[in-house]
């Protein structure tokens, strides 16, 4: 068997697995959704519920609950293969452990980031944003959600042997969101405000494209350093 066809049936057959452990724990699934949209709905009546308020902040608040609801599931991405020791096997498997890296970083945004994209339309209503806004708002997440997802992991691998790891993936990972949730919010407000859009999607574009070749890398080697001292 070749090599890219090794690497490619590694990463099918896990994404597979884990698109199955998945489904089987819908709770887990449900819970950044549900927090997601809770943050958002509440955000109006906790400021304001002021019609030309939500709509020039409404981007910003959505992207936010984004963000906040990926960290929220970013401490299961490895945890569960870690807790019954099946990820030791994997890094220690001839297997390229970038291809499972990226194959479980894959899963993580279909269950987490998709979903937040889909909703997106619904809470952009709700924020008062035009048509056009809502469309340029998931264009965003949808460029946005997986570098969260890709940048995530490497504070997941780091502290996936830690009983407090969802607090230092916080700490680790929020500085490196930052760029991302500037320019995703700034691109819809950049719109309303009747400014090109251009040079906020391209610099997204390459956040997106810088991460999917660097962070599964330094994720594997985060793996590999967090087995080693576990």
């Amino acid at each position: 068997m070749s090599m890219p066809q090794s690497i490619s049936s590694v990463f099918m057959a896990i994404l597979r697995r884990d698109m199955l452990l998945a489904f089987r724990r819908r709770q887990d699934l449900a819970n950044p959704l549900v927090f997601f949209v809770i943050a958002v709905s509440l955000f109006p009546l906790g400021v304001s519920p002021e019609k030309s308020f939500l709509a020039e902040a409404g981007a910003g608040i959505v992207w936010v609950a984004a963000l906040l609801a990926t960290l929220l599931s970013l401490d299961g991405l490895f945890r569960s293969d870690f807790e019954d020791g099946s990820l030791e096997q994997l890094v220690l498997s001839p297997s390229p452990l970038y291809a499972i890296v990226l194959a479980k970083i894959l899963v993580h945004w279909l269950v987490t980031g998709l979903p937040l994209i889909l909703l997106s339309p619904i809470l952009g209503l709700m924020m008062y944003l035009s048509s056009d806004q809502i469309v340029l708002l998931g264009l965003t997440l949808l460029l946005g959600t997986p570098v969260l997802s890709l940048v995530g992991a490497i504070g997941a691998a780091l502290t996936v042997g830690l009983r407090v790891g969802g607090v230092l993936i916080s700490l680790l990972v929020l500085p490196l969101y930052i760029p991302v949730l500037i320019f995703g919010a700034g691109t819809v407000n950049a719109a309303a405000s009747g400014l090109s859009v251009a040079g906020y999607l391209a610099l997204l574009g390459a956040f997106f494209m810088l991460a999917l070749v660097l962070a599964p890398l330094a994720a594997a080697a985060a793996l590999r350093i967090s087995m080693t001292n576990s």
